[in-house]
């Protein structure tokens, strides 16, 4: 088979057409050809092709049409620049005559007999006036002004100006220089000023003599000959364009009217025909001479050098084919054999289209034909393949399931068998160190079930000599197109090796998962029913790792970030519950797969047995959203510190939000939380009473004792951050004792595949369980309600409530009366007697005389005392009509009082003050386990150290 030739003709591609076309038309019909006599329209043809010519001359699409508006431009422009050049030049040289004829009429006129002797005369003017008109008048200047060396005129062609001061400078001729310049003269006008000093006997300057001519006069020369510049330059111009013409009307003749860019297409076609295009083109005439043949046709026939310019019937070529193409008839897709090829041939007449006779041939090799198509098709399915494995895998940012997704691909399009192996760093989610050879199979898909090969959860130790270690070293696929005959792999195992080899799987491609330059693991491809890999397989084999271990790598770096988020919000929210007397209280939280989220709950106990439950949503994931929340648990434990109502609470947590989101920067991971929400309940067990309030969350679901479910229509406000100060409404309702209250986020309820109507009907249904502890409702919820992954952070408070019974409450309205203080303290001795807590009565007294007294003398009526019983605790309260609140300070010695509510601190474990719609209540608690332990024997030293004077 021969080379085929780069070769170039050194013509354009239409020439070999115009010669052979013009030697055709130039040729006389033969008698008897067949050929008939010109009609009426050939002969108009000639002037249709001047009139075609004239357009393509004159339009500027075409290459002629361009290059001859371009020559018009070019001599329209010099034609231009020739005119005024010879306008500036003749201006210039008037200008020059101008100042010559001053020149030489002031010099005349200042040498003439008798000028030195007029300036010097008693009136000179009288003498030199006649004498300068007559002189302008004879030598055709404009003006001659004779004055003295002070500057004040002789002589003036307009009468009044004699006598008056010289404009401009005269400096230079009264030093005896002659001074020429071109100025505006008065009377005259702009002119051209020759001025000359006439000298005494002396030597020294009588006075001076200025000639001039006016600019007009030199212009109007000069436009006096303009017509004869311009009737020069008008011939030279008609004389340009009409050689320009000429040029151009060749052109077009030769270009055939084509513009630029159809003629470089034209070019570029050409070339490609010649040596780029894959199938044979042959042009023949219409005496079956080859004119042209391109490189593919040169190759397919194996035509000789000299082909072009010969007949097809002596090139050589077998005699069905050489018989088509001289025939000139039309052809489509005929089959002939050449050689050792068959060619597909299609053959097309071209002299219905306006040319000379002739033929167009394309010959195609349906034998390579047949092989690229079957290369395209294994092509087009590995693209596919990988245009399903760039879709398919790393959708859930999973690691195992992103390895069974690769394993899923390859089988069985690509292998009868693929496994996937990783590191145990990377399966932790941490970064591994470097490139181990012990692995845990994670993946394993194959055509049979029935295999030897290593199950998943496998762990598997290569051996340096396996071609699977030698992968991970070069860092490249690894084949072995034969494992019967491979024995580094069957190093490690040879009884199961052997089993492999037996069960038919007879070879192996063995690719690294690398991702930035660091070893994931290790993918396996095998194939027992297919034809063996070969080197062709192995691109495919690493283009197919390179995309699965970036899946990995980015679900390995997912875990790691979801982990370290899990353990950050995990430890923000509350790993127990405190115990308390109120509420039996059962919680679930869960994490959402795709992303950690900023949900959140609380059950923080309240003064006076009364306990808050929580629940928050932050908007968006991740750690950003995990920190935030837990910035707002503890902002919420802090306002819950200042015993707030359910409204204050929120409406300063919604001012937090705000001043946290306009502090927060605006870029990236770091963004504006954007908002939050939030629900907040109060439980009273001694009146069942509960106020709750929201920002932006879902409202609870209480759940009746009798398993009845209804959901509270709660006011709702805005999201925190986004209330601008509105106010926060709140609703108050009675709970029986033994009623669930179900506090949840808004993840248990929407999904992408429900609504949050149905969610709601969903949870209703879920909680409408009589009977059931908060534990057993939290548990059947979940199995009613959970996704299979979770979107969303899933919060979940189930409250049952309580209430004190009514021998754990005892309350006395005190008089403003300070007598009234015994009373009420021994009545409240008698209660804790009944109580049995007889180790706290010295102390409580002390506290509620302190207490009562502060109520008696600053508050104001009514003044309420309430006492409750609480598991290991006494609460002592003590409500007034005052918004007055104490502060507790150390009394100086010489302080009469300021004592008391360092007493009560002293005895109690905690106080403080918490305030009512009508007033305030001041409350203490004491620890009934530590009583023991508490100030008892040292009350006296206490007391005394109140009153501690150095002096006694």
């Amino acid at each position: 088979m021969r080379i085929p030739r780069v070769r170039r003709l050194p013509v354009p591609p239409s020439r070999p057409f115009n010669r052979w076309g013009r030697r055709n038309r130039r040729a006389a019909p033969r008698p008897g050809s067949g050929q008939r006599e010109r009609s009426e329209g050939e002969r108009q043809a000639p002037r249709r092709s001047k009139d075609r010519r004239l357009h393509s001359l004159l339009s500027v699409r075409t290459a002629a049409g361009q290059v001859f508006a371009l020559q018009v431009v070019l001599v329209v422009l010099l034609a231009c620049a020739a005119v005024i050049a010879l306008v500036l030049q003749a201006r210039g040289a008037r200008l020059q005559e101008a100042r010559d004829r001053s020149l030489v009429g002031a010099q005349t006129f200042a040498r003439a007999p008798g000028t030195l002797s007029a300036m010097k005369s008693s009136d000179p003017s009288a003498l030199l006036q006649p004498r300068a008109e007559e002189a302008r008048k004879a030598s055709g200047v404009d003006y001659i002004i004779a004055f003295n060396t002070s500057g004040f005129r002789w002589t003036h062609p307009d009468p009044d100006l004699i006598g008056k001061h010289v404009v401009g400078s005269y400096a230079e001729a009264l030093s005896g220089r002659v001074h020429q310049e071109t100025y505006d003269t008065p009377g005259v006008g702009r002119a051209v000023d020759s001025m000359v000093p006439v000298f005494d006997t002396d030597g020294s300057v009588v006075g001076l003599v200025s000639v001039g001519i006016k600019v007009k006069s030199v212009n109007a020369a000069v436009a006096k000959q303009l017509p004869m510049i311009f009737s020069a330059a008008g011939g030279a111009l008609v004389v340009a364009m009409g050689g320009s013409a000429l040029v151009s009307r060749r052109l077009v003749r030769q270009t055939r009217g084509l513009g630029p860019a159809e003629m470089t297409r034209m070019y570029e076609h050409h070339d490609a025909v010649l040596h780029s295009v894959r199938e044979g083109v042959l042009i023949i005439d219409g005496d079956a001479r080859l004119l042209l043949a391109n490189d593919e046709a040169h190759r397919l026939l194996e035509l000789p050098e000299d082909a072009e310019g010969r007949r097809i019937t002596d090139l050589g070529l077998a005699p069905g084919t050489a018989r088509l193409l001289a025939s000139g008839r039309t052809a489509d897709d005929e089959v002939h054999l050449a050689g050792d090829r068959l060619l597909v041939v299609n053959l097309r007449p071209v002299a219905g289209h306006g040319g000379p006779p002739g033929s167009v041939a394309t010959l195609r090799d349906s034998t390579e034909l047949r092989t690229l198509a079957g290369r395209a098709e294994a092509a087009r399915e590995r693209l596919q393949l990988l245009y399903e494995a760039g879709v398919r895998m790393g959708a859930t940012l999973d690691m195992a399931g992103t390895t069974d997704e690769l394993a899923g691909i390859a089988v069985p399009r690509f292998a009868d068998f693929a496994t996937v192996e990783l590191l145990d760093a990377v399966q932790r989610g941490e970064e591994p160190d470097g490139a181990s050879l012990t692995m845990h199979r994670t993946a394993l898909r194959g055509v049979r079930d029935d295999h030897p090969l290593y199950p998943v959860g496998e762990r598997i130790t290569f051996l340096p000599a396996m071609p699977q270690a030698r992968g991970l070293r070069d860092g490249r696929a690894v084949l072995e197109p034969d494992l019967s005959v491979a024995s580094d792999w069957q190093a490690l195992d040879p009884e199961r090796a052997e089993r492999i080899v037996s069960f038919g799987i007879r070879s192996l491609i063995s690719v690294p998962l690398q991702a930035r330059g660091v070893v994931l693991g290790m993918v396996g491809f095998w194939r027992s029913e297919k034809e063996p890999f070969t080197e062709e397989d192995l691109s495919f084999a690493e283009e197919l790792a390179a995309r699965a271990a970036v899946c990995v790598d980015n679900a390995r770096r997912y875990t790691r970030e979801h982990a370290t988020a899990v353990t950050l919000q995990r430890s923000l929210l509350p790993r127990t519950l405190p115990e308390q007397s109120a509420l039996e209280v059962a919680y679930r939280y869960l994490p959402a797969q795709a992303g950690v989220g900023g949900d959140w709950f609380d059950v923080i106990p309240l003064p006076g047995a009364r306990v808050a439950l929580v629940v928050g949503d932050v908007v968006g994931h991740g750690l950003h959203a995990a920190v935030t929340m837990g910035r707002l648990r503890i902002a919420v434990h802090n306002f819950c510190a200042l015993d707030l109502s359910a409204d204050e609470l929120l409406g300063h947590l919604d001012e937090l939000v705000a001043r946290i989101d306009q502090g927060e920067p605006g870029d990236g991971e770091s963004a504006g939380m954007i908002g939050a929400t939030c629900l907040f309940a109060i439980y009273d067990p001694v009146s069942g009473d509960c106020s709750i309030a929201r920002a932006g969350h879902p409202g609870p679901a209480l759940v009746h004792p009798d398993g009845t479910v209804s959901f509270l229509d709660v006011p709702v406000s805005p999201p925190l951050g986004l209330g601008a100060g509105l106010p926060v409404e709140t609703a108050e309702l009675h709970l029986p004792e033994g009623t669930q209250l179900a506090l949840y986020t808004d993840g248990l309820i929407e999904d992408r595949r429900r609504d949050i109507d149905t969610g709601l009907a969903l949870l209703g249904d879920a909680l409408a369980h009589s009977g059931q502890d908060p534990e057993q409702t939290c548990q059947a919820v979940l199995d009613a309600m959970l996704p299979a992954r979770p979107g969303d952070d899933i919060a979940l408070l189930v409250a049952r409530t309580r209430l004190l019974a009514p021998d754990q409450v005892a309350d006395w309205d005190v008089p403003s009366d300070p007598a009234a203080v015994s009373r009420v303290r021994a009545a409240c001795a008698r209660r804790l007697e009944t109580w049995g807590l007889d180790q706290v009565a010295f102390a409580t007294e002390l506290i509620l005389s302190e207490l009562v007294t502060n109520a008696i003398r600053y508050g104001t009526g009514p003044i309420r005392l309430r006492l409750l019983h609480d598991r290991d605790s006494l609460i002592c309260e003590v409500a007034d009509g005052s918004s007055t609140s104490p502060h507790l300070r150390r009394a100086e010695i010489t302080d009469e009082g300021g004592r008391g509510l360092f007493l009560v601190a002293q005895f109690a474990r905690r106080w403080g003050t918490r305030y009512t719609t009508h007033g305030k209540v001041i409350w203490t608690e004491q620890s009934l386990h530590d009583a023991a332990a508490g100030p008892g024997g040292a009350l006296g030293d206490i007391l005394l150290d109140q009153w501690d004077d150095p002096e006694l």
